[in-house]
């Protein structure tokens, strides 16, 4: 059950903003949406993604905004509880639209019950997922919180480069010589899980590649530019197999673990967008699993 704390809590906590970024206009859902469509393009998005507002008025009145990894029964629920009629997560609610809409799982799928849900209790649904992967600010992230220097994007989706997927970083100077195990710890430190590491823990890492959310075709890609290690939040078996056997390192974070420091970035767009930082909570999903051997009993 996700529920409200205060901005120290770990469940649910406020945004910080710049007081000039304050604003007390009314804003609208559709101008919302707009307004983050502005810094996060549908274009950008591929072909077969949901981008904006899928669920909602988009002539209604924002009240405040919760903000996601993905649509669940709870991040609803601490939504509407809270007082937010937008529930502004990087996932959408559905890729292809539910068969059913109904408000029990043993009818519908859960993205049936949970567009039913939102419906019932007037919180719009609105994503921005692959529009938000690609953009600069979304690029940039992991390498910071790694504390590795970015270089470049390995594949663009615009001409000038500064957008896309897969992320070269190099390894600062003074943390050299730097060792997959150094790596290995520093992610286990900065998000706070145990990831899964393919490859020798003294192996040397000088380059590395970031990808959040699935590693994709950027192990390809990472392999051809002499990349020695991929940091990607899931990769498939084989791949990893196949990448550790052309000499490139793989540490898996975790799907969500990669991606929910991009909660923060859609916090901040929708502030900047008009609506008040301390109307703007952001919810913490980061318990939806656990490594059982990590865990006292």
């Amino acid at each position: 059950m996700i529920t409200i704390e205060d901005a120290r809590g770990t469940e649910l906590t406020k945004a910080q903003a710049s007081e000039i970024s304050k604003q007390t206009k009314p804003l609208t859902v559709g101008a919302l949406e707009l307004a983050l469509l502005a810094q996060f393009p549908r274009e950008d998005a591929e072909e077969w993604d949901r981008t904006g507002l899928l669920v909602g008025d988009p002539a209604a009145l924002v009240t405040s905004v919760a903000v996601a990894l993905d649509v669940t029964h709870d991040a609803i629920e601490a939504a509407y509880r809270a007082g937010a009629n937008v529930l502004l997560t990087h996932h959408p609610a559905f890729i292809e639209p539910p068969a059913v809409f109904s408000p029990s799982y043993a009818v519908a799928s859960a993205p049936g019950v949970n567009v039913y849900d939102a419906i019932g209790k007037g919180v719009a649904l609105m994503n921005f997922h692959t529009a938000l992967d690609v953009s600069v600010a979304a690029t940039r992230l992991l390498a910071g919180m790694l504390g590795v220097d970015f270089e470049r994007i390995l594949i663009p989706v615009d001409e000038s480069g500064q957008k896309g997927y897969g992320q070269l970083c190099a390894v600062r100077p003074s943390d050299a010589p730097f060792r997959l195990q150094h790596l290995a710890a520093r992610c286990t430190s900065v998000f706070g899980r145990l990831p899964r590491v393919w490859g020798s823990a003294s192996a040397t890492v000088k380059r590395i590649v970031i990808a959040n959310g699935s590693a994709g075709n950027v192990i390809e890609t990472a392999i051809a530019v002499g990349a020695d290690c991929l940091v990607c939040g899931e990769v498939k078996y084989h791949a990893a197999l196949d990448a550790l056997q052309a000499g490139l390192c793989v540490v898996e974070l975790g799907h969500d673990v990669s991606e929910l420091p991009l909660c923060a970035l859609l916090a901040q767009a929708t502030i900047d967008a008009g609506v008040p930082s301390d109307e703007v909570f952001i919810l913490d999903q980061g318990s939806n699993w656990s490594t059982p051997d990590a865990t006292r009993i």
